[in-house]
């Protein structure tokens, strides 16, 4: 079953001995291609809407919803905000849109002043150390989604902890990929995989470090 994967989300936050606060964890969560795009969109040129639509079923948003946690904040760019805000809060309740909703929403922007779905806090220009500044503070662990800009970033500079791969039986030829041209080289380890009956794959994975070659 689909709802296998990962179902526990992020593990809680722990204090050590000396009552120091553990970093916030952060998972990227992309909708992928089998070429590995994840513009979704009609912006830029981009021809193809929806196309993850078809193969939507109750057990890969059972399995979505696990995988993002009861409770988690957002690490979002500008346009990935713009898009969700002008949908989740007018879609009707559900446990996924709900938690996205309640969500406090980190979003790397230069127009604070324009941000109106909350809560928010804008952070910025400095991405890297915009995130790192958050990852340090205490509260929920993080997901990022979409955003290809920031997705690169934080992994070439190791901010980000796990992926999770939710990938498509298409290929589109054209889009925003999942990394960006010129992106360090980087070593994943497999933590779990998981169908549904459409033929999506989902794919988690742990940040490994530095690519290792024979």
């Amino acid at each position: 079953m689909a709802t296998a994967l990962v179902g526990q989300g992020f593990t809680s936050h722990s204090r050590s001995p000396d009552t120091q606060t553990q970093m916030r964890k952060l998972k990227i969560i992309e909708h992928v291609s089998l070429d590995g795009v994840i513009q979704n969109s009609g912006e830029n040129n981009f021809p193809y809407g929806d196309w993850a639509a078809p193969y939507r079923t109750p057990a890969g948003r059972e399995a979505i919803t696990a995988a993002h946690g009861e409770r988690f904040d957002l690490l979002l760019g500008r346009r990935t905000y713009d898009l969700w805000s002008g949908f989740w809060p007018k879609a009707p309740s559900s446990p996924i849109g709900d938690r996205l909703n309640a969500a406090t929403k980190y979003v790397a922007t230069h127009r604070p002043e324009s941000l109106e779905w909350g809560p928010f806090e804008a952070f910025g220009p400095d991405i890297v150390e915009g995130a790192r500044r958050i990852k340090s503070q205490d509260g929920r662990n993080l997901i990022l989604s979409g955003s290809s800009t920031l997705t690169s970033t934080l992994l070439e500079h190791g901010l980000a902890d796990e992926v999770l791969l939710v990938v498509y039986p298409v290929v589109l030829g054209t889009g925003k990929r999942f990394v960006a041209e010129g992106t360090p080289a980087r070593s994943f380890e497999l933590v779990s995989t998981n169908t549904t009956p459409s033929g999506i794959v989902f794919s988690a994975y742990k940040v490994a470090g530095a690519l290792k070659t024979g």
